[in-house]
């Protein structure tokens, strides 16, 4: 077979658009290329700080966005995410910008998990900024008219200081005993609640610890890539003939 390119760079099949922060990215992560067992390619957006999109939803930021998706196209990437589930508010935009697929944000998943719930249960959210969590950002998610229950995490000192504020330190498990106690009293007020979406990128490394607490299933945006990454590249799994 000949093989004809024009890349410089092989292999990396999710590109990861990262705002614009200082705070550490720990394991699990999506900003953390340790986090998978496949190669990924990170690129920042510069001035794509956590105010700006979170707090301000500056719509200014939507062509350096699609300027870097645009990019990582280019460089051969096959599917392209973001760190920040707020961007969800650029998914239209970004999908027409490139020819690869684009998945913004994690609360893109709420659809398929309501379809998986009983009817008289719902999605629990946990985001954040509750406060800062609008409709522009469920309509950019097409899931304005699914029932929710949405709790943040801006009141939480550890989580706040940390990534809100976007300080140099945090604290991995004070952040986990805060986002289980907050799951758990999400929960608790809403006993319709089904699973759980967790709407922020910095959430995964502690899914385990909020799924344990309690007893529900837990979706992140580091599972999304992953079930897309086994979409755009395909291997073959299973003996071909019969048995």
């Amino acid at each position: 077979m000949v093989m004809k390119e024009g890349r410089g760079h092989y292999g990396q099949a999710i590109g990861i658009l990262t705002l614009d922060t200082r705070f550490p990215r720990i394991p699990g992560d999506v900003g953390n290329a340790s986090s998978y067992y496949f190669p990924v390619k990170l690129k920042r957006v510069v001035g794509a700080t956590v105010k700006r999109v979170v707090t301000e939803r500056d719509p200014a930021l939507l062509q350096p966005f699609i300027k870097a998706a645009q990019e990582l196209e280019k460089e051969g990437v096959r599917a392209i995410t973001t760190s920040c589930g707020f961007l969800a508010m650029f998914q239209k935009e970004m999908t027409e910008a490139v020819k690869i697929p684009v998945f913004t944000s994690a609360l893109m998943m709420v659809p398929l998990v309501y379809r998986m719930l009983g009817r008289h249960q719902i999605v629990g959210i946990l985001t954040a900024d509750s406060t800062a969590l609008t409709k522009q950002h469920l309509q950019g998610a097409g899931i304005e008219s699914i029932p929710l229950a949405i709790a943040g995490m801006q009141d939480k000192t550890e989580f706040a200081t940390a990534i809100l504020d976007d300080t140099l330190t945090i604290d991995p498990e004070k952040v986990e005993y805060e986002m289980v106690s907050v799951a758990q009293q999400l929960v608790e007020t809403n006993p319709e609640i089904g699973a759980l979406v967790l709407e922020c990128a910095n959430m995964p490394p502690y899914t385990f610890a909020i799924h344990t607490a309690t007893g529900l299933p837990v979706f992140d945006l580091y599972d999304f890539i992953n079930f897309v990454y086994n979409a755009v590249v395909v291997q073959e799994r299973f003996t071909k003939g019969f048995l």
